[in-house]
C-alpha cells in the first residue's frame, strides 16, 4: 500500500493560490483516474480537480473554505492492491509512519546563497490532535501529529516562543499578519514544523474580532479540558450581543477585481456621457422577435438587441474599437468584437467575453449570451474566457438603476451602461405621450477615444434602439 499526494496545481496562468469551495470526495471513498474530487475558485474562476491517480481517499488536508497556496497537499490517497484500511487502523497510520526513518526533508534554496543547513531549531509538533488545532484555527490540518490521547484534549493554548525565539512563518504570512495587526507570537501555527499558516493568521484575526473565540486560547495549557468549556460557553452570548463589525477576507474573484478597478481607474483617463432617449419601438420589436418561429427556443430580450446595437455603432465608428499599448506607445486597432457581457456573480463581478460577436447573426448573439450568463452564474466561467475583450456592456437597469458611471475592464475601450427601461411621459410626434424611456452611460478611454467620436459612438447606438430598422439599413 502506498500513500500519494495530490497538490493544488497551478490551475490558470501562474496564480498562486485558490480556495477550495467543495469537496466531492470524503475519506474512504474509491477514485480513480481523472474523477473530479473538488472545485476551487482562482482569483479569475471556479475549477473542478480530477485526481491524476486510482486509489482510496486517506485524507483531506483543508476543509472547504480555505485558501492553499499552489503546490500545497490538498488530498491523499491509498494506491495499490490493499483495501481501505478500518478508521482506526488510519488514525494509528501517523504513529506507524513516525517511528520509520523519514526521507531527508527538501531544503529551501535561496538564488545565490545554494542550499545550508537552517541554524533556526523548529519547533516540534503540538500534542494536542490535528482535529482540535483545525477546530481552533477554522481550516483542516493534515494527519500527521502524533496518536490523540485517551482523554478529549483541550482546546491548544497559545504556545509561549522560548528564549523569545521568532516564529517560524513565510515572508507572505508575515506580511499578512502585519496587514491585520496581527503579532505572530500569539498564533496557534498548523504547519509542519510549528510554520504559522496563511490560515493561522486569518483565524487568529477573526478570534480577535470575536471573543468567544479568542476565550480558550486564555486557558492556560495545563488546564483540564473540562475547564476550557465553561469559558467558550460562557463569554459565547456576550460576545455575540457586542459583534458590531464582520471582517471578510478579500480573495479569489473579487480580490482581483478590486486590483483591476483600481488600476483602471488610476491608469486609464476616463471620459463618461449620456443620452436618454425612447426605445418604445425597440420593445416593439422584441416581443416580434419573441413571437417568430424562426427564432423559437432563443432568449430574446432588449440586452440582445443593445448588444446589436453596439455591434452595428462600431461597424461605423470603427476606431473605438481599440487599445492602448503603453509599452509600444502604440493604439492598437482591433479589427474584431470581443464583446464583454458585465457579470454579477455570488463571488463577484466578473466580465466574460463572447468571442468574435461582430461576425455572429441575432440567433448566434442570443446562444452566445445565454450560454455566458449561465455559465457565470455557475460559477463555471474559465479564464480564456475573460481575456481578450475589448468593449463591454454592463446591465445595471435589472436592478431599477436609472445609469451609472461605469469603469473600464482593464485593457479595453469603452463600457455602455445600460440603464432601465420604463414608461415615462415624453414628446412623440408633438404630444406627451407615455414612451419606454431609458438612457445610456458611455466612459471611454480618452487617449483612445476623443470627444467627438465618443459622441458619435454613443449616438449612433440610441439612434438604431430609437429607430431598429437601422439594424438593417445601417448593417
Amino acid at each position: 500500500m502506498t500513500i500519494r499526494e495530490f497538490k493544488m496545481p497551478d490551475v490558470g496562468e501562474g496564480l498562486t493560490e485558490a480556495e477550495i469551495l467543495k469537496w466531492y470526495v470524503q475519506p474512504g471513498d474509491t477514485v480513480t483516474d481523472g474523477q473530479v474530487v473538488c472545485e476551487v475558485e482562482t482569483a479569475k474562476a471556479a475549477v473542478e480537480l480530477p485526481i491524476p491517480f486510482d486509489g482510496v481517499v486517506h485524507a483531506l488536508l483543508f476543509e472547504e473554505g480555505t485558501t492553499v497556496d499552489v503546490g500545497q497537499v490538498i488530498i491523499s490517497v491509498q494506491t495499490g492492491e490493499a483495501e481501505a484500511p478500518a478508521p482506526a487502523a488510519v488514525e494509528a497510520a501517523p504513529a506507524a509512519a513516525a517511528a520509520e526513518p523519514a526521507p531527508a526533508a527538501r531544503q529551501p534554496v535561496l538564488v545565490g546563497y545554494g542550499v545550508s543547513e537552517s541554524s533556526t531549531k523548529r519547533r516540534p509538533r503540538k500534542a494536542a490532535p490535528a482535529p482540535a488545532v483545525a477546530a481552533q484555527n477554522g481550516t483542516a490540518a493534515p494527519v500527521a501529529a502524533p496518536a490523540a490521547p485517551a482523554a478529549p484534549a483541550p482546546l491548544p493554548a497559545v504556545p509561549a516562543q522560548p528564549g523569545g525565539e521568532r516564529p517560524l512563518a513565510k515572508p507572505p504570512v508575515r506580511k499578512l499578519a502585519k496587514d491585520l495587526g496581527i503579532d505572530l507570537a500569539s498564533v496557534v501555527p498548523t504547519g509542519d514544523g510549528g510554520v504559522v499558516t496563511r490560515e493561522d493568521v486569518h483565524a487568529a484575526a477573526a478570534a480577535a474580532i470575536t471573543p468567544q473565540a479568542a476565550a480558550p486560547a486564555a486557558v492556560p495549557a495545563a488546564a483540564p479540558a473540562a475547564a476550557a468549556a465553561p469559558v467558550a460557553v460562557a463569554a459565547a452570548p456576550v460576545a455575540d450581543a457586542s459583534a458590531r463589525e464582520t471582517r471578510i477576507p478579500v480573495k479569489g474573484v473579487r480580490k482581483v477585481t478590486a486590483q483591476a478597478m483600481v488600476g483602471s481607474a488610476f491608469t486609464a483617463p476616463h471620459v463618461t456621457e449620456f443620452i436618454t432617449f425612447d426605445v418604445t419601438r425597440t420593445m416593439k420589436l422584441v416581443q416580434e422577435l419573441k413571437a417568430d418561429p424562426d427564432l423559437a427556443g432563443l432568449r430574446i430580450n432588449p440586452l440582445l438587441l443593445i448588444a446589436k446595437a453596439v455591434l452595428v455603432a462600431i461597424r461605423r465608428n470603427p476606431d473605438v474599437n481599440a487599445s492602448w499599448d503603453e509599452a509600444a506607445q502604440e493604439i492598437v486597432l482591433k479589427h474584431y468584437v470581443n464583446l464583454g457581457i458585465a457579470a454579477a456573480t455570488p463571488r463577484g463581478l466578473i466580465v466574460p467575453n463572447i468571442k468574435d460577436a461582430h461576425a455572429k447573426t441575432l440567433g448566434e448573439l442570443s446562444e452566445s449570451l445565454s450560454s455566458l450568463v449561465a455559465t457565470a452564474r455557475d460559477g463555471k466561467t474559465s479564464p480564456a474566457d475573460m481575456q481578450n475583450g475589448t468593449i463591454t456592456i454592463t446591465n445595471v437597469g435589472v436592478f431599477g438603476v436609472d445609469t451609472g458611471t461605469p469603469i473600464l475592464n482593464p485593457g479595453e475601450s469603452a463600457i455602455l451602461a445600460v440603464g432601465a427601461i420604463k414608461l415615462q411621459p415624453w414628446v412623440h410626434k408633438g404630444k406627451v405621450k407615455p414612451r419606454h424611456v431609458t438612457t445610456l452611460a458611455l466612459s471611454f478611454d480618452h487617449r483612445l477615444i476623443d470627444g467627438e467620436l465618443g459622441s458619435r459612438f454613443l449616438a449612433d447606438i440610441a439612434a438604431v434602439l430609437e429607430h431598429p430598422r437601422r439594424l438593417i439599413t445601417w448593417s
